[in-house]
This record gives structure tokens, C-alpha cells and sequence, in this order.
């Protein structure tokens, strides 16, 4: 079964796809940038605040699902340039402890929507 999860507290979708679509008990959750729900403005203005901003547009739609980030399993991270890769991660940390952190790959991209420097997708797991 095939659910659409879909928050006001995300972004809303800027193409033909969903924000997360609940497949049984895995949630995958569409790459998440920097845009801020409430004022739809792109928050780039420094790398911190916009790892932030991704990651707090992921948690919403994981609440929004019934979820929270200890029910992510594997995470993707897409960055515009891989010099970024040390302050993304220290941000990434202050979510994702070392101790029960999901899988992950990084990959450098030539670009990203809006020309963004981070995206990150996740997939999660009801218990």
C-alpha cells in the first residue's frame, strides 16, 4: 500500500512528486533544500543555517508521518562542493548521534535545485 504524507511545515512540492510517500512501514522522503515552509524564501545566507533549515524541513515531514529522526535508516546528501563537507556534517551530527546515526553517502553534484550547496533525502522506518 501506497500512502502520500504531505505538511504545510515542509515546503510544498516545486514539481510533479510528493514530499514522502509511505510504502508499508518505509517512508521515503523526497531531497529536502534549504526553503523556508512558512515564508517560501531560500535560506543560503550562511552553510549552517541552511543544513538546519533542510534538516528541520526532514523532521517535519517525519513528524508529520508519526515518525522522528531515530527512525531514519539511510540518509543522502547531495553538496555543491565537498570543501562544505566538514560544516555539513557538524551540523548533521547535532541530529543524527554517532551511536544510532543511519547509513549515508555524500556525493558532490555539479548543481543542485536553485543552486542550493545541500540536499538531503532520507528513508525511515516505522517499528
Amino acid at each position: 500500500m501506497k500512502k502520500v504524507v504531505q505538511t504545510d511545515k515542509a515546503p510544498a512540492p516545486i514539481g510533479p512528486y510528493n514530499q514522502a510517500i509511505f510504502a508499508g512501514n518505509t517512508l521515503y522522503i523526497s531531497g529536502q533544500i534549504a526553503l523556508d515552509p512558512e515564508s517560501g524564501e531560500l535560506k543560503i545566507d550562511d552553510l549552517e543555517n541552511e543544513t538546519i533549515q533542510v534538516l528541520e524541513n526532514l523532521k517535519a515531514i517525519l513528524l508529520e508521518a508519526g515518525l522522528n529522526l531515530n527512525h531514519v535508516v539511510k540518509t543522502s546528501i547531495f553538496i555543491s562542493d565537498m570543501n562544505n563537507f566538514g560544516k555539513i556534517n557538524e551540523v548533521y551530527s547535532r541530529y543524527f548521534r554517532s551511536e544510532n546515526a543511519p547509513a549515508r553517502e555524500t556525493v558532490e553534484v555539479a548543481n543542485l535545485p536553485k543552486f542550493v550547496n545541500v540536499e538531503i533525502s532520507a528513508i525511515a522506518v516505522k517499528f
